[in-house]
């Protein structure tokens, strides 16, 4: 069984702007996961000049809104506890646990024993040890249950299956957590592709929702993490379309973002 807690309604995110997901994404309280989450009680109550909101520091832009209307990047990630699969063994995993320890990729797909599935969860453990080495776990989750998984795991790549991964797979039997996330089709029951990075306060910092036929990309995630970790470490910078480790950063700012600029 999934347990729920709720998030806090003001949160500080990395971005001015934020998609809000719908309302029914969000009935379920948020999970706590082994990383952790921060928030913020300050917002903004009057709007601002354009210039004053761009020069100002990305640590002062805040979310502020009705619990049933606050987006999930950007705040608490839903916790949770479930049972999982790992190393042919039966675990339990807690999402809060990972809080002030590790980043964490906790990606849902929508069956076992299906088609894209395996080869989205066998790249992923395939590429597991550049992970680790930026101090994330990698997480993920499906509505089956715990004995389908050790049953998939047990199957050899080249029939279908997975064999040993490096990473659990936690069953989301109830649904709950699917349902927390906003990726559960309630006809269906089953989840959508979605994938979230939450950073080591228990932040969603990113996430993205692929419909079912469409794979997802370990190059990508990974590019994505190392921005994020990036500019979490060097808080006066961001990271322009398509960054990677060693390209320039941006300043947002009027006039020092011109440096960038200039160069390209």
């Amino acid at each position: 069984m999934a347990s729920i807690a709720s998030s806090s309604t003001t949160t500080l995110i990395s971005s001015s702007r934020v998609l809000l997901p719908s309302k029914s994404s969000l009935l379920s309280p948020a999970v706590s996961f082994p990383r952790t989450f921060a928030s913020s009680s300050s917002g903004f109550s009057r709007l601002v000049p354009l210039t004053s909101r761009l020069s100002a520091s990305r640590r002062s832009f805040v979310v502020k809104a009705q619990a049933d209307d606050l987006p999930l990047v950007g705040n608490k990630a839903p916790d949770f506890e479930a049972e999982a699969v790992f190393d042919q063994e039966f675990i339990k995993v807690k999402l809060s646990e990972y809080i002030g320890k590790k980043y964490v990729i906790l990606f849902f797909y929508p069956l076992d024993f299906t088609f894209v599935c395996p080869t989205e969860i066998t790249a992923f453990s395939d590429r597991y040890e550049e992970f680790e080495k930026l101090n994330t776990e990698v997480l993920g989750v499906s509505v089956d249950s715990v004995f389908s998984h050790l049953a998939w795991v047990q199957t050899d790549r080249k029939s279908g299956g997975l064999g040993d991964l490096n990473y659990p797979l936690v069953s989301d039997i109830t649904k709950s957590i699917s349902k927390s996330f906003g990726v559960l089709i309630p006809d269906q029951g089953i989840a959508l592709r979605g994938l979230f990075i939450i950073d080591k306060e228990g932040v969603i910092q990113h996430s993205t929702i692929n419909n079912l036929g469409i794979g997802r990309s370990v190059d990508e995630t990974m590019r994505t993490l190392q921005a994020l970790q990036y500019v979490q470490e060097n808080p006066d910078e961001v990271c322009p379309a398509g960054w990677k480790p060693g390209e320039k950063s941006m300043k947002p700012d009027p006039k020092l973002s011109k440096e960038y600029f200039s160069a390209i």
